[in-house]
């Protein structure tokens, strides 16, 4: 599907587009952003004008059956990802689907069989894979200077939000229907994305889930435990009602030789501690952190390139965000 320029249709206008994703597609040589959609004409209408894009539509629908569209962009809250997904996969076009791909595995893989059917490439915005912040933490582990790498260990302790508070207005990602699960889903994923992409798939997936804030009907303290290839053990645990003062955000790889700490929302600085050499590398983020993957694919789809991030890779994250949680 090689193309001079790929035109993107986008479904949403959320706060994810307005700078970590959508600009992007203007911005990368080969790409442009002709048509955006929300069920809301109003902000469709506000959000094409500020952003000079050519076409708005007041049905979502109609951006996937837009005729200058090559490449449907779904940007909504997982629980309508489905939806768009099978009907921009049904009418032949390539589909690029925010994080956490859908509500659960299954709606994972009823988008990847349909895919599969018909010919059609599915990517999803874990843009982690394609960051030189990550790159470099899967450099320093594929030099081996680690040694053998022993064991895992990820911390995320975040405060609840002040919107979590208000139970008549919960916001979209505390509300099943809307995104499948809690914070875990849409935050913890990004945690076992990456560790999946350095180390490889879990080969086995044990958890254990709770409320113990009691704010909404999702879990928001979890501890899990998975086996990677060649053994490796990673011990998670997740609370999203810590206190403001006790947060962390920690990823600790102990190999043979020393330790390697990274962050993954935080992007402070990777630190190497080995027995003889400490080391510190501070990476900066692009200004608008998805262009990276958002690049792969465009390469990808002109045949000079490939994208780090797909359906497939996607649905192994939720498969076992949903066995920690309990769902599958």
């Amino acid at each position: 599907m090689e193309k001079e320029i790929l035109k993107w249709g986008m479904i949403g206008t959320g706060n994810v587009t307005e700078r970590k994703s959508a600009p992007s597609f203007n911005k990368i040589k080969g790409s442009q952003l002709v048509a955006v959609g929300n069920r809301t004409a109003k902000k469709a209408e506000d959000y094409a004008e500020r952003h000079g894009i050519p076409k708005w539509h007041r049905d979502p629908h109609d951006v996937i059956h837009d005729q200058s569209v090559d490449i449907v962009y779904i940007a909504t809250p997982p629980g309508s990802h489905m939806e768009y997904a099978l009907e921009t996969i049904y009418a032949g076009k390539p589909v690029y689907i925010e994080k956490p791909m859908a509500r659960t595995w299954d709606e994972c893989c009823i988008i990847n069989e349909a895919a599969e059917k018909k010919g059609v490439d599915v990517y999803v915005a874990y843009y982690r894979r394609s960051l030189d912040y990550f790159k470099k933490v899967k450099e320093i582990i594929d030099s081996g200077s680690l040694g053998k790498v022993l064991h895992i260990n990820l911390q995320q302790y975040f405060p609840a939000r002040d919107e979590d508070h208000q139970r008549n207005h919960l916001p979209w990602r505390v509300i099943p229907r809307d995104s499948g699960g809690g914070y875990f889903h849409d935050m913890g994923c990004h945690a076992l994305d990456i560790l999946f992409y350095m180390f490889g798939g879990p080969v086995e997936v044990m958890g254990k889930s709770t409320n113990m804030g009691g704010l909404y009907a999702p879990v928001d303290t979890i501890s899990a435990s998975l086996l990677l290839p060649d053994n490796l053990l990673v011990t998670g645990s997740w609370s999203f009602v810590t206190p403001k003062s006790y947060q962390k955000d920690q990823v600790e790889v102990v190999g043979e030789n020393g330790k390697l700490q990274f962050s993954i929302f935080g992007f402070t600085p990777i630190l190497l501690d080995l027995e003889n050499h400490k080391e510190s590398f501070p990476i900066v983020q692009p200004e608008n952190i998805q262009m990276p993957l958002i690049q792969s694919i465009v390469s990808e789809i002109n045949g000079v390139g490939k994208c780090p991030s797909t359906g497939l890779t996607a649905a192994v994250t939720s498969r076992v965000m949903d066995t920690i949680s309990g769902l599958f």
